[in-house]
C-alpha cells in the first residue's frame, strides 16, 4: 500500500515539477521576447515548488531519505534505541496531525482573499499544508514506528 500510494504522488509531483518548468519557460521566454514576463508566473511557480515539498514530506519520510541524524540512535544500547524510535514515531504523528488539522482551518479562513497575481482564492494554494502534513501522517501510520531496516537489526 505504501509503494503504491508513493508511486502516486511522485507521478503528481513529477507532473507538478513539469508544470513548474514550463511556467518558468514561458517566463523566460516572454521575458526575453516581449521585454516582460506575467506577474502570475512567479507566484504559480513559488505555489508549485512549495506544494511538491508538501507532499513529498510523507514519500521521503517513509523511505527514511530526509535529512536527520541518528547518531544517538546508533550509540544507544538496543532497548534504549527502540524507545528513542518510538518516541520518534509518535512525535510525527502527533506534529503532523496537528499541523493537518489546523493548516486546514486557515486553509479555509482565507479564501475570502485572492492572490495578487493569479486572482484565486488563496484556499487553493494552501491546501497544499493540510494534504502534505496529511499524508505525511498516514505515511507515518502505515509505516509504523520501526521500518524494515530497523526490525531486522
Amino acid at each position: 500500500m505504501i509503494r503504491n500510494l508513493s508511486k502516486a504522488i511522485e507521478l503528481v509531483v513529477g507532473l507538478m515539477v513539469l508544470s513548474n518548468l514550463l511556467v518558468l519557460l514561458y517566463g523566460v521566454s516572454a521575458r526575453y521576447l516581449l521585454g516582460r514576463s506575467p506577474i502570475w508566473m512567479d507566484e504559480l511557480s513559488r505555489f508549485l515548488i512549495i506544494g511538491c515539498a508538501l507532499l513529498m514530506a510523507g514519500v521521503v519520510w517513509v523511505r527514511n531519505e530526509h535529512m536527520r541524524i541518528g547518531l544517538l540512535e546508533e550509540r544507544l544500547p538496543a532497548s534504549l534505541a527502540t524507545i528513542l524510535k518510538l518516541y520518534q514515531w509518535l512525535l510525527v504523528l502527533a506534529v503532523s496531525a496537528g499541523f493537518a488539522w489546523f493548516s486546514w482551518h486557515y486553509a479555509f479562513s482565507v479564501s475570502r482573499f485572492s492572490t495578487m497575481g493569479l486572482g484565486i482564492s488563496r484556499t487553493w494554494p494552501m491546501l497544499s499544508m493540510p494534504i502534505g502534513f496529511g499524508l505525511l501522517f498516514v505515511f507515518a501510520l502505515l509505516r509504523g514506528p520501526f521500518n524494515a531496516k530497523d526490525a531486522s537489526s
